[in-house]
């Protein structure tokens, strides 16, 4: 009888395991978002970008380089980098209070709003717990999000750099699209995932490197970067960019995801200058170093494009490379100072004025 039960038992343990993986990898199908066809395709296939059935940085070079996946592979399990804050991050509840021309709150990792000339911008928006097709496994955030998605003020626009899961996060896309009318402003073949994802094929648009579309009196330009784009089973087939936004009066520059390159001395001589720029700092490795820029090159970049000031992105909030957790701002600090660059370093969820910049305080610190 005992061992009736004990069969019994095992059989439905196993039944509520399976349905609870069931349950788990459900979304996973959804969330590799889906490839571009029809039109779309067509107008992938005319980019100046896309060669040989891919989409191709200016300077083609590769993206790993031979040995290099054993080589971090070895350092992310075997390494001693504090690859996370040893106390909790500290965030803040951004005030609802009208600010001044161009405010800017970050999120954490590369999502952050501009308040710019009275309208919103949203940037690489991730609310999701992970930044993977997952809910089980990937990159898990080291903080909380500061304020829940429901809580955002109305949107007028929301930026997706490219379609890495840390920037383009399926949940987040499909939240947005029930809670406002904001459309999505891409690259080129990103607009085949929103599609799936049902966001109105009216919210969606899609722009090839130096093209521009004007939404809520702002000028948005989809300019050049060197990344890389994919979600699992494919590579390179939608573009990246990095963006400019340009209203009456203010100028913002957001790099994406990007190694340096000589781009961004022409993007600055085309659209600048900016009075403020997003730059990516975190994620970088000798493994890489033409798709994710370190931060001495991110101070580069910023004065290429010439910028007032530089608030940075892509760091504390996704362990995404074998560096410490810290190691992306403390380096930027330091050679801010050295070059006299105007810095902006708010805890997640802190509203910055660009024109009452606050001092560097130096937050991380006190966690690392």
């Amino acid at each position: 009888m005992a061992g009736r039960h004990g069969r019994k038992l095992a059989l439905i343990t196993g039944a509520v395991a399976l349905g609870a993986a069931g349950w788990a990898l459900r979304g996973i199908p959804a969330a590799l978002g889906s490839r571009p066809s029809g039109e779309r395709a067509r107008r992938v296939k005319r980019s100046p970008q896309f060669r040989d059935g891919a989409f191709r940085n200016g300077n083609p070079s590769p993206i790993l380089p031979p040995g290099t996946v054993s080589r971090v592979a070895r350092e992310m399990i075997f390494g001693k980098q504090a690859r996370a804050p040893r106390l909790p991050v500290p965030l803040v509840t951004p005030s609802r209070a009208p600010g001044g021309d161009l405010d800017v709150i970050w999120y954490g990792h590369s999502s952050a709003m501009v308040e710019i000339e009275g309208r919103r911008v949203l940037f690489d928006p991730v609310w999701s717990d992970r930044c993977s097709p997952s809910p089980l496994a990937g990159p898990r955030r080291l903080h909380p999000v500061p304020v829940p998605l429901d809580d955002l003020p109305e949107i007028d626009a929301v930026v997706i750099s490219h379609d890495h899961y840390d920037h383009l996060d399926l949940e987040t896309v499909r939240a947005l699209t029930r809670a406002g009318s904001a459309p999505f402003l891409v690259p080129l073949g990103v607009g085949a995932h929103l599609q799936r994802w049902k966001v109105p094929a009216s919210r969606i648009i899609e722009l090839d490197w130096n093209e521009e579309a004007v939404v809520a009196g702002l000028r948005f330009v989809a300019t050049p970067a060197q990344h890389f784009s994919g979600r699992v089973f494919t590579r390179d087939r939608t573009l990246w960019a990095s963006w400019v936004v340009a209203g009456e009066r203010r100028r913002v520059f957001y790099t994406g995801d990007s190694g340096y390159f000589a781009g961004y001395a022409a993007i600055g001589e085309e659209h600048g200058p900016f009075d403020l720029s997003l730059v990516q700092i975190g994620a970088y490795s000798p493994g890489w170093p033409d798709i994710h820029m370190t931060p001495e090159e991110a101070i580069l970049t910023h004065l290429d494009v010439r910028a007032g000031v530089l608030l940075p992105v892509h760091w504390g909030t996704f362990n995404l490379s074998y560096h410490a957790w810290s190691e992306p701002i403390e380096r930027l600090w330091r050679e801010a100072k050295a070059r006299d660059v105007r810095l902006a370093v708010p805890r997640p969820g802190e509203r910055v004025s660009v024109d009452d910049l606050p001092p560097v305080d130096a937050w991380w610190q006190t966690i690392a």
